[in-house]
């Protein structure tokens, strides 16, 4: 697998953030968000085997995975490295970009599915259908640019009944919409899912790799 970057940070979104936690960061990407904070991961990488990551992931001494990219679900020996993880007692967290069927994936693994909003220009690549593969363990994310971004992701979650299935994420995109601008519309709706903070970026600024 060809691999962008394989490092031990503390978990910066989703309802695990804060937890520490290695990244497994996949080379790859099928689409071209115009937010998008790692377009290093479209091409950069090394070929490793699946035993030397699931080496690198013993060494670091952390239970918790995240594979992510990118886009991991490219590259399709990616699902035997999930499963041999999760075989192994790894707590296995998958996030996908939305545009590729999920229904592959262990279903032991947390799925963390990116659905792409009108800003992102990429909502047309959506495949919507894994909302249907969706567990009560598994996560939506909306990347909110926009006020028509917000009321998007809101027809979408009740369209697809997405609160009564799974935990629902909001983010505000870095540098586009301001947090309390978000905070404001989800109060205003009592619109009953959780704010997504980069964490990372507050721990260790905006343009750091490897955390």
């Amino acid at each position: 697998m060809k691999i962008c970057e394989l490092f031990t940070s503390i978990q910066g979104e989703s309802s695990y953030a804060g937890l520490p936690c290695i990244f497994i960061r996949m080379t790859g990407c099928n689409l071209r968000c115009s937010y998008c904070d790692t377009t290093y991961a479209y091409h950069e990488g090394r070929e490793l085997s699946e035993d030397e990551i699931i080496g690198e992931v013993r060494r670091s001494g952390i239970n918790l995975v995240e594979i992510t990219g990118g886009e991991p679900l490219l590259q399709k020996e990616v699902y035997h490295l999930i499963k041999r993880l999760l075989d192994e007692g790894y707590k296995v967290l998958v996030e996908t970009n939305g545009s590729i069927n999920t229904k592959e994936i262990d279903r032991r693994a947390v799925v963390i599915l990116d659905v792409k909003t009108p800003g992102s220009e990429m909502s047309d690549e959506m495949d919507l259908s894994n909302l249907y593969n969706l567990k009560s363990i598994d996560e939506v994310k909306f990347v909110v640019t926009s006020r028509v971004d917000y009321e998007w992701s809101k027809e979408i979650i009740y369209r697809y009944n997405l609160i009564d299935k799974c935990h629902i994420l909001l983010s505000p995109a870095s540098g586009i919409l301001l947090p309390e601008d978000l905070a404001k519309w989800m109060i205003e709706d009592r619109l009953n899912v959780k704010m997504n903070l980069q964490l990372h970026r507050y721990i260790y600024g905006p343009d750091k790799r490897g955390v």
